[in-house]
């Protein structure tokens, strides 16, 4: 803390003190009656009470003016010497910006037009001992925003705006599959068989079992337990964990929204996807047509639909059927790209078609994957080669992931095997044997559709935020070294 923040700091002890001689408690235990600034507002010539935090103060003689703010909105009080009385009004001089205030008083419009309350009764509800970033200067420092979200929330409204909105996006997510018959579900964080995607899974102890457990990476394996159960539609909204890296699009702890619908495809969760986003944008922005890093972008539907060889040829130029082994490891080679294990035709088509991603700035479906990339999909029918996968793209970034889930407990069995065997070649991102779920497969698992998709990222295009770490209100961060001042 620098010498002038403590020096302000103790000035506020002091007056903290201060009330506490008045026999003021500056920290009393409930707030008395009173209403959101937003309904105070539209009561001219009423009495009402109102709370919230002082932003702002000026001083004229006999006369004061503060700012007064609640989630709803801010309101100016008006403070007279002749209205609170002499020791009242003096005592004014012990409040600061930063501190809550209770106020009561009759609503009336200055003549420059300002909604005010000429206050006749006040309240310290909460001393601030700490003075607010600079009005002007406000909190740009975005390492600081993020480890002091609260000070963000505070004294940026389109920090604030942003996860107004976020919160907007998850509930209306949330009733869309509701009223489509999806029944909400919860599985369980702590796995002790991690599955679902192939990922470096967090790994915890637990004590009194004495067993290592893993924190989710997928719904998927649970979600999938319970359509075999004969729950048809099904859905968890929650968070996962990949112990992965950090960049602007990923953080270790993210939200997906994952459903699973019985007797369904992946032609038909593509309906869903492009049905979700569209209705989403127009709930919770009032339009379809959104702006994004300097892009004009399209949600309505129904979207373009390509498959990844075709996305290829299209914008890389070259043939993803035709293209030999030895070629495709020199365009590897030349852009320093590493393939887990050994060589894998699909894996290798997979990792450098992410080079036309950034064309994919429109709403675009990527359809009929490599079947390398997953081992939970149906394969596609007449081409063994590729699966019935597809990922929603927008804006050059992946939103989503969808399938045909594989139901064949057999198929599956190998292909848990196939896993098993990378993890001893020394691959790290693989998918352990989960014996529990193949036996649930063998009861019979109907044809199902599966779709996940990424809702921080979701936020991101729907309110324009270029990094993950602004969409989440408490991101993943390095410990810092020593103490920021504001």
């Amino acid at each position: 803390m620098n010498a002038r923040l403590e020096e302000i700091r103790q000035e506020r002890i002091k007056k903290l003190q201060q009330w506490r001689q008045f026999g003021v408690d500056p920290f009393p235990p409930r707030t008395p009656p009173r209403e959101p600034i937003e309904e105070a507002r539209k009561k001219e010539g009423e009495k009402v009470s109102v709370c919230g935090r002082i932003k702002a103060w000026r001083g004229h003689g006999g006369s004061s003016f503060a700012d007064l703010y609640d989630q709803s909105g801010k309101i100016q009080l008006f403070f007279s010497r002749r209205d609170l009385g002499e020791e009242n009004y003096q005592r004014l001089e012990l409040l600061d910006i930063g501190d809550f205030l209770f106020a009561q008083g009759e609503v009336f419009t200055t003549q420059k037009g300002e909604v005010s309350i000429k206050v006749s009764s006040y309240q310290l509800l909460a001393k601030s001992l700490r003075p607010l970033p600079g009005k002007w200067r406000g909190l740009r420092d975005i390492e600081l925003r993020c480890r002091k979200r609260y000070l963000d929330l505070l004294v940026n409204p389109s920090s604030r705006d942003v996860f107004l909105k976020r919160s907007q996006i998850v509930s209306f997510m949330r009733s869309f599959l509701e009223k489509r018959g999806f029944l909400e579900v919860e599985t369980p964080t702590l796995q002790p068989i991690y599955g679902g995607a192939s990922a470096r899974p967090f790994v915890t102890h637990h004590h009194a079992l004495d067993v290592d457990l893993y924190l989710k990476v997928s719904d998927e394996l649970y979600l999938k337990r319970l359509i075999i159960g004969g729950i048809e539609k099904v859905f968890e909204i929650d968070h996962n964990f990949r112990n992965e890296g950090i960049d602007k699009h990923h953080n270790p702890e993210f939200t997906m929204m994952e459903c699973y619908w019985a007797y369904a495809d992946y032609q038909d969760m593509m309906v869903l996807t492009e049905e979700l986003f569209s209705q989403l944008a127009k709930e919770v922005l009032g339009k379809t047509i959104i702006s994004y890093q300097g892009h004009k972008i399209n949600l309505k539907t129904p979207w373009e639909r390509i498959s990844m060889a075709e996305a290829i040829k299209h914008y890389l130029g070259w043939d993803a059927k035709k293209i030999s082994d030895q070629e495709l490891k020199r365009k590897l080679a030349q852009r320093k790209i590493t393939l887990p294990g050994k060589f894998n035709r699909g894996l290798a088509i997979a990792a450098l078609f992410e080079e036309a991603e950034p064309y994919l700035v429109q709403p675009t479906i990527i359809y009929d994957y490599p079947k390398e990339t997953t081992m939970l999909c149906k394969l596609k029918p007449g081409n063994p080669d590729l699966i019935e996968r597809f990922e929603p793209y927008i804006a050059g970034m992946e939103v989503g992931n969808a399938y045909s889930e594989l139901n064949d407990p057999l198929l599956q069995r190998e292909f848990f095997a196939d896993q098993v065997r990378r993890k001893e070649a020394g691959e790290e991102e693989t998918t352990p044997m989960d014996e529990d779920f193949l036996e649930a497969m063998e009861y019979g698992m109907p044809p199902t559709g599966g779709l996940g998709i990424g809702i921080d990222r979701m936020v991101m295009l729907l309110t324009g935020q270029e990094n993950i770490r602004d969409v989440i209100l408490f991101p993943t961060l390095k410990p810092k070294k020593e103490e920021k001042s504001i």
